[in-house]
């Protein structure tokens, strides 16, 4: 595989994201290179192309392959190990997600309700500090029973629910006719009929 200028340009800008987002920057460059890469690459292939050291790029590999991202896959006649990156793009990113609410929201809720519990223990003296974290709490909670939800939406329905974002938008941000805020099914049927004209492969 050769590094073309556009995939240096969008691995190293994965590279980036993966740090905003809190991961290693050369796992993120290693998922990046196996997103594009049209067939598997062994260890050395992708410590060559990303310019890292093989170890590095042999611990990339592990995690990503923990995250389900990544997995290990062999050739006949061939002795070295390759790694290919799941290419549907919603398959990734429910496993991204999926991944991120395990390490992320189920142990952020465990440690609200810990100290929820530590808070009601202490008395009137801790009653706002209780009253925020069970705000906090609820939030959380809702944020992950929603994605629960969706998770496992077949793909056409979840792409379905994304184009359909413009529409829930302009729902909930419209006034009624009557100035007053509501719902409005004129309103709602404009909204629908201007994300079916615009939503691509329809």
């Amino acid at each position: 595989m050769n590094m073309t200028p556009a995939a240096q340009k969008f691995v190293l800008h994965w590279g980036e994201m993966g740090q905003a987002w809190g991961i290693n920057r050369t796992m993120a460059q290693v998922h990046a290179l196996l997103f594009i890469a049209p067939t598997a690459l062994d260890a050395e292939e992708i410590s060559t192309l990303l310019d890292v050291s093989r170890s590095n790029v042999s611990t990339s590999l592990r995690e990503l392959i923990t995250w389900g991202v990544v997995r290990r896959v062999h050739i006949i006649g061939d002795r070295r190990d390759r790694f290919e990156a799941l290419k549907d793009v919603m398959d990734t990113f429910r496993v991204i997600m999926a991944e991120r609410r395990r390490r992320e929201m189920d142990p952020t809720i465990s440690l609200l309700e810990h100290c929820i519990s530590e808070a009601k223990a202490g008395g009137e003296g801790e009653a706002y500090t209780r009253e925020q974290l069970e705000k906090m709490l609820a939030f959380t909670r809702m944020v992950t029973d929603w994605y629960g939800q969706i998770e496992n939406l077949p793909t056409p329905a979840m792409l379905r629910l994304f184009r359909g974002g413009t529409v829930i938008a302009k729902l909930f941000s419209r006034s009624g006719k009557n100035g007053k805020p509501g719902f409005d099914p004129a309103d709602s049927a404009e909204a629908w009929d201007e994300d079916e004209a615009s939503s691509p492969g329809k």
